[in-house]
């Protein structure tokens, strides 16, 4: 007589609830490359009235306050009370995370609150939005990456050919719009790369215990000792004009760039993994160069189309390869 196997098969429910949490986590993670594309060209309008540091600075604690506003309105989740979130301390409403959770966060703040606005803010008062978007798609690349060294995922050769390959024509779409020399700009981009994927993979995998919009926030919350002071000394030093361009640029990065679309972005990672949220992650600086021909009235070069039908490609076999 046969032994009874321990492993339950599928069921069909089972089949269609993972594929409803699969298409939920992909639209999540869609929601927030469309709020991440609007960075640019809303970073390029903050700089019309706020010098580069006052615009992070401020941006952040703008972003932090909408944070810890949400922190203290929302209610804890059920399961999220409990050993894993702090042995019933509570923070207005919602506990804080875990001890073992706070190096994590302060990875992910260094990286997506602090490091990533500060250095393409700085790239972009002498880069255009466009070439800035084409530098900052290798993102998706080095964020799998990290995701491989830091958490242990093993995407498929096919994952990574795809990724490669969309990650070498945004690589030639760069070095045409730069002539061939990375400049200052670039670096300033590169090093982003690398703060940003770090911050996404650590909030990718925070995400997997704690609900992603507050992995965000507290984040957030946990820079603040060094935002409110920087932003206090920033805009002491720097000139201020208020226009309608620089306030809803910095409304924009503040609430939508910084806290919003990180939510529904460690949703999406959460639910479908970071190797494939990160993929989608290559439309991004399309759509930037969209945004800063409608928005900043930026010329698009005629190697943009190629580029984009290369890269959508690219999305669209690794969204189709399992890990």
């Amino acid at each position: 007589m046969k032994a009874q196997s321990s492993a339950t098969p599928a069921t069909p429910v089972a089949v269609a609830a993972h594929r409803d949490r699969a298409g939920l986590g992909t639209l999540q993670a869609a929601l927030g490359v469309i709020a991440f594309s609007l960075t640019f060209p809303a970073t390029a309008w903050g700089l019309e009235g706020f010098g580069p540091w006052s615009l992070v600075a401020v941006r952040s604690v703008l972003a932090a306050l909408v944070a810890g506003g949400c922190l203290l309105a929302a209610g804890a989740p059920p399961r999220a009370r409990g050993r894993a979130w702090g042995r019933g301390r509570t923070w207005g409403r919602v506990p804080p995370p875990d001890r073992r959770h706070w190096p994590g966060l302060a990875v992910v703040g260094a990286g997506v609150v602090l490091g990533f606005p500060m250095l393409t803010t700085l790239a972009l008062q002498t880069s255009t939005t466009a070439h800035a978007a084409v530098v900052v798609g290798l993102l998706p690349l080095t964020t799998a990456l990290l995701s491989a060294l830091r958490v242990g995922s093993r995407p498929s050769r096919t994952f990574w050919a795809a990724a490669l390959a969309g990650a070498a024509a945004v690589a030639v779409f760069t070095v045409r719009q730069s002539g061939g020399a990375p400049t200052t700009a670039d670096l300033y981009l590169f090093a982003a790369l690398l703060v940003c994927a770090a911050g996404y993979t650590e909030g990718g995998r925070l995400a997997r215990v704690m609900p992603g919009w507050q992995v965000i926030g507290w984040a957030l919350v946990l820079c603040l000792p060094l935002t409110v002071p920087a932003a206090a000394i920033a805009l002491a030093l720097e000139p201020v004009r208020l226009t309608a361009h620089s306030v809803a640029g910095l409304l924009w990065v503040a609430a939508g760039s910084q806290f919003l679309g990180l939510v529904v972005w460690y949703r999406g990672m959460a639910a479908i993994g970071i190797p494939k949220a990160s993929q989608l992650q290559l439309a991004q600086p399309l759509l930037t160069l969209v945004w800063s021909v409608l928005l900043l009235n930026e010329r698009l070069t005629p190697a943009a189309p190629l580029t984009a039908a290369a890269v959508l490609v690219c999305i669209a076999v690794t969204q189709r390869t399992r890990a």
